[in-house]
């Protein structure tokens, strides 16, 4: 029998993801708390009593999500031997459909960021989750620039910057336009940024 502790885990885990993927579907202001709730098959009793409300777990929903896309992120450039096919897996992870969530990676982004953007209150943690992702990054570009004995053209930090940027730009297009934005067009945009030969 599951006690109270992990009881409270369960319901935190479930209105978070139920949060996650109507933020992505409908957009923050479109989603009521109550409708968080349905969703994750509790009261908005419970989300009051976890969060404080919609904009709390918000803030929690950005905790989670940091680590997720790092993790993520990094996954992917430090599993695969091959640096293209590196390069590839850091495209992928913004571009693939979440199947647990069934709405893109980037659509909860890009809500996150609107919401950000508008609002100090979630744009400053939102600001230092961008930091630990580029700090992530950049140890990931240092170590393998280390490896392959090929020097960064820019400092780590810079670098981690551009690539994300690059990475998040292109997958932004590629959203609206799949055909018109290829893995491989990427791949070639973030080898010209290391100062990388075509292969």
């Amino acid at each position: 029998m599951a006690t109270q502790d992990q009881r409270r885990a369960e319901t935190r885990s479930r209105l978070i993801d139920a949060a996650a993927e109507l933020f992505a579907k409908k957009g923050f202001h479109a989603v009521s708390a109550e409708a968080v709730a349905d969703a994750a098959g509790r009261t908005t009793g419970a989300l009051y009593n976890h969060f404080g409300g919609k904009e709390g777990l918000l803030l929690a929903l950005l905790e989670v999500w940091k680590d997720q896309t790092a993790a993520d992120l990094l996954a992917g450039f430090e599993e695969i031997t091959e640096f293209d096919d590196r390069l590839s897996a850091l495209f992928d992870v913004l571009t693939r459909q979440d199947e647990d969530r069934g709405a893109s990676w980037l659509l909860l982004e890009m809500e996150l960021w609107l919401h950000g953007a508008r609002d100090p209150a979630i744009g400053e943690p939102l600001a230092r989750r961008y930091a630990d992702i580029r700090a992530r990054l950049a140890e990931g570009l240092s170590d393998w620039a280390a490896f392959a004995g090929v020097p960064l053209r820019r400092t780590p930090e810079r670098t981690a910057v551009a690539v994300l940027g690059v990475l998040i730009g292109c997958a932004v297009q590629h959203r609206l336009d799949p055909p018109a934005v290829e893995r491989r067009a990427v791949v070639e945009s973030l080898r010209d940024l290391l100062g990388l030969p075509d292969p």
